[in-house]
């Protein structure tokens, strides 16, 4: 049997509580998109935790996680939120999280990026988490942004972080030279 919890707002809508109350009855929980500007806290006879990337079903014992390939990952934030529950002893390994090769990640530029662009809008902000989601997902669709999969093949990395880097370069610059002329006038 599948079941999908779709939400169809952005924000609390219970979507992860639902996963944790559905995923002891599943073998496996796959988040198939978004990345660390939400989450959710989920309390149970293990204590409380705090989830923004890893599916709720990491905290079931026998349940396989799936980070999707529509997914931003934010690696240090990944890292971070692996250590913090490993530490109150849930087991996270190969066997119980995969990542698709497919899942794009988040890089410290699209964070710049994000919290550039909420300090040009200045009142008229939009409520950004500052976590570079926006910009990671634009990188995604201009075919500018690295996947996981790519970490697997350095050769083909070597090859594809100078033009982006020049692209990525060009883009914060502009904004900077834009934000100095404002200031001189």
């Amino acid at each position: 049997m599948l079941t999908s919890i779709v939400g169809i707002n952005w924000g609390d809508e219970g979507k992860g509580r639902m996963v944790d109350l559905l995923s002891k009855d599943f073998d496996i929980v796959c988040r198939y998109q978004g990345g660390n500007n939400a989450g959710h806290t989920v309390i149970n006879e293990r204590g409380k935790f705090i989830l923004n990337l890893l599916p709720s079903g990491i905290l079931r014992e026998g349940v396989v996680c799936v980070m999707g390939p529509g997914m931003v990952i934010d690696i240090k934030h990944l890292a971070g939120e692996m250590a913090r529950l490993r530490e109150a002893g849930i087991e996270i390994s190969p066997a119980n999280l995969k990542i698709s090769d497919r899942a794009v990640i988040t890089m410290p530029y699209n964070v710049q990026q994000d919290c550039l662009e909420e300090e040009r809008l200045a009142d008229k902000k939009f409520g950004s988490t500052k976590r570079g989601i926006a910009p990671v997902y634009a990188d995604k669709y201009l075919k500018k942004a690295f996947r996981m999969g790519e970490l697997l093949n350095m050769e083909l990395l070597k090859k594809r972080v100078p033009d982006i880097v020049e692209w990525k370069n060009l883009t914060v610059e502009r904004h900077t030279e834009r934000r100095r002329s404002k200031r001189k006038t």
